[in-house]
């Protein structure tokens, strides 16, 4: 199933906009375009002299801007072997939990559990895998909405960053690594979208993979209108500063790479 980019492009001039703290008016004034150009483009018709001027005054990346834009990046990322992803309906939007697992050990662990764990639960009774934690990535509520229903039926505990908290999930304090099999996961605060944000590196499988929750989308990033500069600042330099090949695993909209958000997301 193809899964579309969590945000258009004028959702990050939106999300750029409120974390600037810049209003439709400064940001023409910065741009040097009219406010009814600022107008028509956030109504999503795009002109590329404005858009790049309005990237510019944005500090966003112009060429990265103008290919989502015009539906020039589309990445396509398969999940290696031991990592399956399930996209579950939540209100007008779709929300992403994962599962990881040692092939030899048969040993899993998920990140969060989305809205509704049943296609999770049933992988993980069919591929006779047993799940030993749940790693939440953050504590909002499309991510843990089925989370007492997949600890229950499994057994497996919960765990929560400790800036955040969720019923029964047990906090831990960051830069704590856990161990399922082979697979090693190290917690990386990430926060800005919520206090407490993790994103889990996991070392194991044919390539790292990095569980960012709602930190970074590919092409784009969490909303952080409170703490932008700090989203801004741990994306770059805790997620973007992992092996180029890295998957990034993302809370919502497909799978990407540390290498294709280098090149292609217009907040870095």
């Amino acid at each position: 199933m193809s899964i579309p980019l969590e945000d258009g492009f004028t959702d990050i001039v939106a999300k750029a906009q409120r974390g600037l703290g810049i209003a439709d008016s400064q940001l023409a004034e910065k741009a040097g375009v009219t406010l009814e150009q600022i107008k028509t483009l956030k109504n999503g018709q795009v002109s590329e002299p404005v858009l790049l001027a309005v990237a510019g005054a944005l500090h966003l990346k112009p060429g990265a801007l103008l290919a989502l834009a015009t539906g020039k990046y589309k990445p396509d990322v398969a999940a290696p072997e031991g990592l399956e992803m399930f996209t579950t309906p939540y209100s007008d939007m779709t929300v992403n939990a994962y599962l990881v697992w040692d092939a030899a050990t048969k040993e899993a662990v998920a990140f969060d559990s989305g809205a509704d764990a049943t296609e999770m639960l049933h992988f993980i009774v069919s591929n006779g895998l047993r799940l030993a934690a749940v790693l939440l990535t953050h504590s909002h509520g499309d991510h843990v909405f089925d989370l007492d229903r997949l600890t229950k039926k499994t057994g497996a505990p919960s765990f929560v960053p400790e800036q955040e908290s969720v019923p029964d999930a047990i906090p831990f304090a960051q830069g704590r690594t856990f161990h399922v099999g082979k697979l090693r996961i190290a917690s990386v605060l990430t926060n800005g979208h919520s206090a407490g944000g993790t994103t889990y590196v996991v070392d194991g499988l044919a390539v790292p993979i990095a569980v960012v929750g709602d930190s970074m989308f590919a092409g784009s990033m969490g909303g952080a209108a409170n703490a932008y500069q700090l989203a801004v600042q741990n994306n770059r330099e805790k997620i973007l500063s992992l092996r180029p090949e890295t998957v990034i695993c993302p809370g919502h909209g497909p799978l990407t790479t540390v290498a294709l958000e280098r090149e292609n997301n217009p907040f870095f």
